[in-house]
């Protein structure tokens, strides 16, 4: 079947598939028709007149004795007895089928496009030097057009004797446009991704005299892109104007990718905006960009528009932009999404691979889909492939957050035995987090000693985890023990380090808090403060109260409910409940609780979900209070009150806040009772509430 190809070397050379692929490999093109059509019958005749104009086709038939059958046109285009070339020979349909057809397609131009791209893959094998890619050459005789010189080149891959063969070719050519041979030996470098060379071929051009065209641009542009030389992409791009080169669409296009990766957003956005108004194509890669561009920029939801605007114009979803969007959808903590993409994925028939399922385990583990990461993980491992240490660390990370014990020290096993990845710090900080969490002592001491045997050294994190572990366990004297050891390793302790010590209090006996005050001293002097002032050894009025204030002033907001609950909690364990009311109240007033009590006409209600145990005891001893004046004032109770503790349970524990009250409820002998129908909700009536709140004011003033 005949080569029916473009007939300008501009649609050749600016080809309008995806920029990125453009000519990237050495199989014989596929090239798109463009406005001008081939039309076989009329080029024989017409050759050396066709090789005088500008456009120049790598598949213009090759003439046959053309000055004995056409002699030279005059001025009006005519030939001597008046005819003219298009009527010079009459067209003749031919049987495909008969012995004819078959001779015609041997002298067609099949057989010469054939043996151009032999001499081609000849070039490619042979020794980069002069003398060989010469020796090469020579198979095409001393008749050279100019067509076979762009067929030679345009099938070339090895870049070195494309540019010995284009020296060749300028010795032995007088080119109509030699802008198309440096256009075409461009595009071997472009599949070579050898920008360096590329740019020194332009700066021979322009030694030369040779004018670059806005083919000579996009190779350029699109050869930065592909070396990944964004800058250098853009650096070409708005020179092309002092050139008198306009960019077209194709151009464009890529420049919004250019532009996305040189990190001015602005600029690719506004090209976007631009190329959706005038429709123009954008390659797969380009879409990419701008799905990682919105991502950087924490617009997850503009990455997730791009994507359907994609679709939208017919262009197909590859493997870089499914997995870039999962990896967005991972970072904005959307797992569900994730899900959705990674079905559509599948359903149009796209294989994982490492790529995505490390995208997915990111987001899953992320967002603490403990069920979800875990099968991800093992399908890995089932399929053979290997995780990284980033990988392993994010899925170590999240079962020390769900309180994955056992699954765990498997993957962190697998990690030691893994040929790729080795436990570093992080590795080790997380299964130590886990054990001490668990109040696993031995297994925290034995996992530190193997991590100082791996020969790295514990860091705040691994400390901290240390002392809540010892904590849990009241081992106070290790406690100390452990933080006399951060200081020594010149580590200083951070707001986190200080809170776990204030939560190590919470759990240490009364004779012994003193061993710690002056820890916490040493690690915050503000906290040690205000933790002395609470104990009783400093004292004078609102000063406690003011000292507290400031130091939840003074903390990271990622901190300041904890220190607070801790605080509240400490007051309570020492039965300071005037104390732990204040700071219950400052907590409001800086906004640290929040709707803890809610009031309607049909239901009164207390939240505690999110407080320590302490910091909810004293929530609903203020609440009861609150209860109490009301009905004392005459004030209408609603119908139904209610005490919302949350229905979850804590990772490391059996036990929730709903069990804790269930039991504190019974103490007080308040007639609430936890709801069938809405878990985590203890309920009680107007007449119960009111009979139970005058009891106990009963009671009060009997003991008074």
């Amino acid at each position: 079947m005949a080569y029916h190809l473009c007939a300008s070397p501009s649609s050749l050379l600016h080809d309008r598939q995806p920029l990125c692929n453009s000519l990237s490999s050495p199989r014989k093109p596929s090239l798109r028709s463009s406005n001008y059509s081939f039309k076989p019958s009329h080029l024989p005749s017409q050759l050396k007149t066709l090789l005088q104009v500008s456009h120049v086709s790598v598949q213009d038939p090759i003439p046959q004795e053309t000055q004995k059958t056409n002699p030279p046109k005059d001025a009006n285009g005519k030939y001597p007895d008046g005819k003219s070339g298009s009527s010079a020979k009459s067209n003749v349909w031919v049987n495909p089928r008969s012995p004819r057809a078959s001779r015609l397609r041997q002298n067609s131009y099949d057989a010469r496009y054939a043996s151009l791209s032999k001499v081609a893959e000849s070039l490619n094998s042979c020794n980069p030097n002069e003398e060989d890619v010469v020796e090469v050459l020579r198979a095409l005789g001393d008749r050279i057009l100019e067509q076979d010189a762009v067929i030679v080149l345009n099938n070339t891959v090895n870049a070195e004797a494309a540019l010995l063969a284009l020296r060749y070719f300028q010795q032995r050519l007088k080119p109509s446009r030699e802008v198309i041979l440096y256009n075409v030996t461009l595009k071997v470098l472009r599949k070579s991704r050898d920008m360096d060379r590329a740019e020194k071929l332009l700066d021979e051009m322009l030694e030369r005299g040779v004018k670059p065209d806005n083919v000579t641009f996009s190779t350029l542009i699109t050869c930065a892109r592909m070396c990944s030389m964004p800058n250098r992409a853009v650096e070409w791009f708005e020179k092309m104007p002092s050139y008198g080169c306009v960019p077209d669409d194709v151009t464009y296009s890529a420049m919004i990718d250019a532009y996305g990766r040189a990190g001015n957003v602005d600029m690719a956005l506004s090209l976007y905006d631009r190329a959706r108004t005038e429709k123009w194509r954008i390659d797969p890669v380009t879409f990419s960009t701008l799905i990682k561009m919105y991502g950087v920029s924490g617009n997850f939801d503009g990455c997730l528009n791009v994507y359907e605007e994609m679709k939208a114009l017919g262009a197909k979803p590859n493997m870089v932009i499914y997995n870039t969007l999962l990896d967005a959808m991972g970072r904005a903590k959307r797992p569900w999404q994730a899900k959705i993409i990674y079905k559509e994925m599948t359903n149009n028939g796209f294989s994982p691979n490492w790529g995505t399922y490390a995208s997915l385990l990111r987001a899953f583990a992320r967002a603490r889909y403990g069920e979800d990461a875990l099968s991800i993980y093992k399908e890995m491992k089932e399929k053979g492939l290997e995780l990284n240490v980033v990988l392993y660390n994010t899925l170590l990370s999240m079962c020390a957050d769900v309180g994955y014990v056992d699954e765990a020290f498997e993957i962190f096993e697998h990690m030691k035995n893994s040929q790729t990845s080795k436990p570093d710090s992080w590795s080790f900080s997380s299964l130590i987090t886990i054990y001490s969490c668990s109040g696993k002592v031995s297994e925290a001491e034995a996992m530190l000693n193997e991590m100082l045997e791996a020969g790295l050294e514990p860091n705040i994190f691994v400390l901290t985890s240390l002392i809540q572990c010892y904590g849990k366990s009241q081992r106070t004297d290790d406690v100390v023990r452990t933080f006399q050891r951060l200081l020594e390793l010149d580590i200083t302790p951070d707001e986190r380090f200080c809170g776990c010590l204030l939560n190590v209090m919470t759990q240490t006996p009364k004779e012994e808090l003193s061993k710690l005050t002056d820890c916490v001293e040493k690690a915050n002097s503000k906290l040690g403060h205000v933790v002395k002032l609470l104990l009783g050894e400093k004292d004078s009025d609102g000063e406690f109260r003011k000292e507290a204030s400031e130091l939840l002033d003074s903390i990271g907001v990622d901190v300041r409910k904890a220190y607070c609950n801790c605080l509240i909690d400490l007051c309570v364990n020492l039965n300071l409940l005037q104390r732990a009311c204040e700071l219950l109240e400052l907590g409001l007033t800086h906004g640290i609780y929040t709707d803890i009590q809610s009031r309607s006409s049909t239901q009164w209600s207390l939240y505690l979900k999110g407080l320590s145990l302490g910091a909810a005891l004293t929530a609903l001893h203020v609440w009861i209070n609150d209860l109490s004046k009301a009905v004392e004032s005459g004030e209408e109770l609603p119908p139904l009150l209610g005490i919302n503790t949350g229905h979850g349970k804590h990772k490391y524990s059996d036990k929730g806040l709903a069990v804790v009250f269930e039991s504190h409820l019974k103490e007080l002998n308040a007639p609430f009772y936890e709801a069938s129908d809405k878990v985590g909700w203890f309920l009680t009536t107007k007449v119960a509430a009111e009979s139970w709140l005058n009891s106990r004011s009963s009671t009060e003033l009997v003991a008074a």
